[in-house]
């Protein structure tokens, strides 16, 4: 379930290409005095996720902007919508926005669906797991990079979205009616985010892609609907993973 929110420039800006922390505080400014206002010292999966603002360029004054949150938890997409009908105005960082619109959306998944990145899916690999992709590294963990395989990244990504579910739904579900998920896809590019947490600047990698679906069960569609809207693997509460449903028939 998505809150779509129509926003009007009140000023001339450049574009925060370090906007993840600034909008993120913005999202839990929202659950302040709310039953969800614990989600900002959870550890784990916060089952929520949001679009940049976009189109991501350069605002004047009076342009328009579209910003777009999203969760599993219906009760908690609620949550943001009351308490964003308390808003005129929105403020994230230096930008600052009149609210002029919020619309509910719940995207269909159908039999045939493409799904594109709106933002940088990371996907991290765990020492544990370097013998089965050929990876040599002294880290505890390593971001997906393009010169890996392809196989580490879904295999990971795959991994990530069935953890998720089981953890949001309290249920486990039948690992055989899922696999394999992911049956067609594009890599477009590979990216790097510097983040600016507590006054340090950190460095995340991630990639864009389009996926390709046909034929898909009624298992492997409910775990996508729930993907994205709790978001395409790691970092999703900062706004990475943001997927967009392209085309479905």
């Amino acid at each position: 379930m998505r809150l779509v929110l129509t926003l009007e420039s009140a000023c001339d800006y450049a574009y925060d290409l370090r906007y993840h922390v600034k909008l993120q505080g913005f999202v839990y400014s929202l659950l302040r005095n709310t039953p969800y206002e614990h989600l900002h010292d959870l550890r784990g999966y916060k089952y929520f996720c949001f679009s940049n603002i976009y189109p991501p360029f350069d605002t004047r004054q009076g342009e328009s902007r579209q910003l777009v949150l999203s969760s599993p938890d219906e009760k908690l997409v609620g949550t943001f919508a009351q308490a964003l009908l308390t808003r005129e105005e929105i403020n994230i960082g230096s930008m600052r926005f009149y609210l002029r619109g919020i619309r509910v959306v719940r995207p269909k998944i159908r039999r045939s669906v493409t799904l594109v990145t709106r933002t940088p899916i990371i996907v991290r690999i765990p020492k544990r797991n370097y013998p089965r992709y050929g990876i040599v590294s002294e880290h505890s963990y390593v971001y997906w990079r393009p010169d890996m395989t392809f196989d580490a990244f879904l295999r990971q990504l795959e991994d990530n979205l069935v953890k998720k579910y089981r953890g949001f739904h309290g249920e486990d579900i039948e690992e055989g009616q899922l696999r394999p998920l992911f049956q067609e896809f594009l890599f477009k590019k590979q990216v790097c985010n510097h983040l600016l947490i507590k006054n340090r600047e950190v460095r995340v990698f991630g990639s864009l892609w389009e996926f390709r679906f046909s034929h898909l069960t009624g298992e492997q569609r409910e775990l996508l609907r729930f993907a994205i809207d709790a978001g395409f693997g790691e970092r999703n509460s900062l706004g990475f993973g943001f997927m967009e449903v392209k085309v479905g028939r």
